[in-house]
């Protein structure tokens, strides 16, 4: 297998284990929000989003119905979200 090749299954896995993390830290953090238990701070679960789980951020503020009017907590993800957004294009289109 050559290197590129390693180094794109290597970032593919990235992605999906860090959605996988980002999803389930929404319904961590859901959880213990109704538990009135100790919770995810929102710079944590931004982090998630910036370094790649925007897919996973979103889909489990969706589903879980978590933060979906907390400003500008909603903004920023979706920012963060569009950016990754718009960088990939540039990546994938600009050659």
């Amino acid at each position: 297998m050559s290197p590129s090749a390693i180094i794109l299954l290597s970032a593919i896995a990235f992605i999906i284990v860090i959605n996988l993390f980002a999803f389930a830290f929404f319904w961590a953090d859901k959880r213990a929000a109704e538990l009135s238990e100790r919770r995810i701070s929102e710079s944590t679960l931004l982090l998630l989003a910036a370094i790649g789980g925007s897919a996973g951020a979103i889909a489990g503020q969706q589903y879980w119905r978590h933060k979906t009017r907390k400003e500008p907590f909603r903004s920023m993800l979706f920012a963060i979200a569009a950016f990754q957004v718009v960088a990939l294009g540039w990546i994938v289109f600009a050659r």
